[in-house]
């Protein structure tokens, strides 16, 4: 469960309930996230289930610094998966943050940073709650076999994978954050969906195991080709609906590939924050606030047209994009059981 008993200290959150930042505010925010989410995940979700997450966090935390609140939502909704792979990380101090919120149940891994150029600086990581899933001691980054893109390159965002474990349920991980502009003569979205995708499904054939794919691969709709990368390749793609802002565009996808006896998928949605939190009604609340602290990200100038600004600086708090999740079963005792007894009757 996460922690808010920061939200008491009056010299970060200030009393009152009227105003952003005041901890009555963010107090009454969170009530309404845990409402929503309770909604669509807590109350729905099976006894011996997991329940699998991907959020790709708008320069975590490498842009303009977040409010305090921000951080209690964003902890929020991820406490309510039991691990999420979260893409665009720039600043460790942000996860470190981050889990302090999350309380001592929960642990991280991040990767190295894929440096400038397409990596963009970008690092990942995988956090989940110990009380509901096993790391298996294996953890690395996704090398490509030499002249398999074009141009011998690499993924421009090294892949970065895990193995884990939860109840009867064997997995691995892998969490890419695909590149969005494209250049001629090099790598297109497709092609590193493709040799990605290719590799999973080699290993998870190899290993029998499952091996789920996710994060933010740009994919504009479930009919180019980057989606069709992923099922051409025998990939499992639950429709978890558009997850830009805009609800125009599929970017964030969680796919899996691997035994299918053992992949029984319960459920799976997107978590629209901005129906709650930073809502576009609050805007003029969130004004002042704003100009207080900085300019306008990225040019240096103060916001000249906040009725305009507003959605795009509230994506510099949250992100603009919304969280992912699948929900799969994690107990098959009763399949044991009954392949026991149908042994025996034979």
């Amino acid at each position: 469960m996460a922690f808010y008993q920061s939200l008491k200290s009056a010299r970060v959150y200030p009393k009152g309930r009227e105003v952003p930042g005041q901890s009555g505010w963010i107090a009454d925010h969170l009530l309404a996230l845990r409402a929503s989410l309770r909604a669509q995940i807590t109350d729905r979700r099976r006894p011996n289930s997991l329940i699998v997450g991907s959020w790709n966090i708008r320069h975590f935390d490498g842009g303009r610094k977040r409010l305090p609140e921000s951080y209690h939502y964003i902890a929020e909704i991820i406490d309510h998966f039991d691990i999420c792979a979260i893409q665009e990380v720039k600043d460790l101090e942000a996860m470190e943050r981050l889990m302090k919120l999350l309380g001592p149940n929960w642990d991280f891994f991040v990767n190295d940073s894929s440096g400038g150029g397409r990596g963009n600086h970008e690092r990942m990581a995988f956090v989940y709650n110990r009380n509901r899933v096993r790391f298996r001691n294996l953890i690395g980054e996704l090398v490509l076999p030499k002249g398999i893109l074009p141009g011998d390159e690499q993924i421009g965002r090294t892949p970065f994978f895990a193995a884990f474990q939860a109840g009867w349920f064997r997995f691995t991980l892998c969490s890419a954050h695909i590149i969005f502009e494209e250049q001629e003569g090099r790598p297109l979205r497709e092609d590193e969906i493709r040799v990605i995708a290719s590799i999973l499904k080699e290993r998870a054939e190899e290993a029998d195991e499952v091996h789920i794919f996710l994060g933010d691969m740009n994919i504009e709709s479930r009919e180019d080709d980057a989606f069709k990368a992923l099922t051409d390749h025998g990939f499992i793609v639950p429709d978890v609906g558009p997850t830009s802002l805009t609800g125009t565009k599929h970017y964030d996808q969680i796919a899996f590939a691997g035994p299918q006896d053992v992949t029984h998928l319960l459920g799976h949605g997107v978590i629209r924050w901005q129906d709650v939190v930073y809502r576009e009604d609050q805007r003029d609340s969130y004004e002042a606030i704003a100009r207080s602290i900085r300019d306008a990200p990225d040019t240096g100038k103060p916001y000249s047209n906040w009725t305009r600004t507003y959605s795009s600086w509230r994506t510099h708090e949250m992100s603009d994009h919304l969280p992912v999740w699948i929900e799969i079963e994690v107990d098959y005792s009763d399949d044991y059981l009954r392949s026991i007894a149908g042994a025996v009757a034979e």
